[in-house]
């Protein structure tokens, strides 16, 4: 493909983008940023939640991975079920009751101030993380795509792939997210069936083929009972369940949008609808990605090093002009449907939480929301340009390895509050969320990595043990 092909493609996609920003924004004030008035349609949040909880990590990351884990990410993701059936019957009545604009504020309601700045920063450091993750992604296929064949340095790939995110939630907010993540789930969605469509059209395969040729490879192999593996059954199922929780349940990102909702009986549908959806989704990135190393070895095409970029070396080099078009625009709405939503939970987070935001006048949060805006923009710019000089590992991996330590003392602290009536001395809340990471850290290390996805539980654990240890009985 050509870059001046693959600029056409992004610059119509992210035309479409501005259109759609521009209808939804009309008339847009701060209540509208952050809680688009609560009168979203739950199934058009059920469907965008399905791109953004999906992701660029997803798109590309899972497929490649299989090549190295099979199909056991599997096991996480049912666990995503128990996770999610929490979600919707314990964590959304309570959101809806104490009317939140971010979900952190319940953790004042309930031990205090330290206890709710702590449980905020700690989600303003998961989802940068993560975020930068993401974008990450789509930043290399950009660099890939059209600036090394300008001899265009990868940071500008990245001031790009922020920019254009900045030029369409600025003004809307959550309600033009709502409206663009439905658009880019379809694009997500629509690029993994074409795909999976050119491969087994290559192979000469029919639909019973090729479900017979996965079944039949060591790839597919999904359970492990080997209580000392890595993938242990029982361990990556309550991972998977304490993973949904964490990074939906009790991240402002993915709770924003099911707060724009009308009603909670509304909220509760998208998410139990969200959430079987979502258990088919995964099953089609690990089915593409068993046809990926199936296609590959048929044609003798040499597997890369980082299997992050095997996606996008066979979509773009190796499938046709269509594959390369629709594996562009898949990875671009897969990437943006989740890092667009996290700007804008970062900025109602850190107003909310940090700026006391609900005693000024709008004039003035309409200024201060916007320098927060671009202020996150440049933290992500600069969080990227980190981790592509550090990492070697696949992103599927880093990103939740990533979150089992910056999640767990949310987690910790949720729990707590939800599980028992104690009251804690919040001063010291602060120390215990900060110590319970590094705690394990230590014993993750002292281990083997025994514990993988599972350090999100030994660390809300500790963190559980701790603030029990600086609590009482409530008078």
């Amino acid at each position: 493909m050509s870059p001046e092909l693959v600029i056409g493609l992004i610059g119509g996609y992210f035309l479409m983008l501005i259109i759609v920003a521009r209808l939804t924004s009309k008339g847009a004030n701060t209540q509208t940023f952050f809680t688009a008035n609560r009168k979203s349609p739950w199934y058009l949040v059920a469907f965008g939640m399905i791109g953004a909880s999906l992701s660029g990590v997803t798109f590309i990351s899972v497929p490649g991975e299989v090549g190295n884990s099979f199909f056991s990410y599997f096991q996480v993701v049912i666990g995503y079920l128990l996770g999610y059936f929490v979600i919707a019957t314990v964590l959304m009545p309570l959101y809806y009751r104490l009317n939140l604009v971010t979900i952190y504020s319940y953790l004042e309601n309930r031990f205090g101030f330290w206890s709710y700045k702590t449980g905020s920063a700690f989600f303003l450091l998961s989802r940068v993380v993560g975020a930068s993750f993401r974008l990450f992604l789509v930043a290399i296929v950009l660099q890939t795509a059209i600036f090394n064949a300008y001899g265009i340095p990868f940071w500008v790939s990245v001031l790009v792939t922020i920019l254009l995110i900045w030029v369409y939630t600025f003004q809307g907010g959550i309600k033009t997210i709502v409206w663009t993540d439905t658009l880019q789930t379809f694009f997500m969605l629509t690029a993994v069936v074409v795909t999976i469509y050119l491969i087994t059209k290559e192979l000469g395969w029919s639909l019973g083929e090729t479900i017979t040729q996965i079944k039949g490879s060591e790839l597919s192999k999904t359970f492990y009972w080997e209580w000392n593996n890595a993938k242990f059954f029982p361990k990556q199922f309550i991972s998977g369940a304490l993973i949904a929780i964490v990074m939906t349940g009790l991240d402002q990102d993915m709770m924003q949008k099911n707060l724009t909702c009308k009603t909670l009986k509304d909220a509760q549908k998208n998410v139990f609808w969200f959430s079987v959806v979502l258990i088919f989704a995964n099953l089609l990135f690990l089915s593409m990605g068993a046809l990926l190393y199936f296609y590959a070895n048929s044609k003798g095409i040499p597997i890369p090093e980082k299997t992050d970029t095997l996606y996008p070396l066979l979509a773009m080099d190796h499938l046709g002009t269509l594959a390369g078009v629709v594996f562009l625009l898949g990875i671009i709405a897969a990437a943006y449907s989740s890092a667009d939503s996290a700007l804008t939970a970062l900025t109602t987070a850190f107003c909310v939480d940090f700026l006391n935001f609900d005693k000024r006048e709008e004039a003035d949060k309409k200024r201060t929301r916007l320098k927060v805006h671009i202020g996150f923009s440049i933290l992500l710019f600069l969080v990227i340009l980190v981790f592509n000089a550090i990492n070697d590992d696949s992103v599927i991996n880093s990103i939740f390895k990533a979150a089992g330590y910056t999640y767990g003392p949310i987690l910790g602290l949720f729990s707590f509050g939800l599980l028992t009536k104690r009251a804690i001395q919040d001063k010291y809340a602060t120390v215990v969320c900060v110590a319970a990471p590094i705690l394990s850290f230590i014993i993750d290390v002292n281990t083997g990595g025994w514990f993988g996805f599972f350090i999100l539980a030994l660390n809300g654990a500790l963190t559980f043990l701790g603030l029990f240890l600086i609590s009482r009985k409530n008078d």
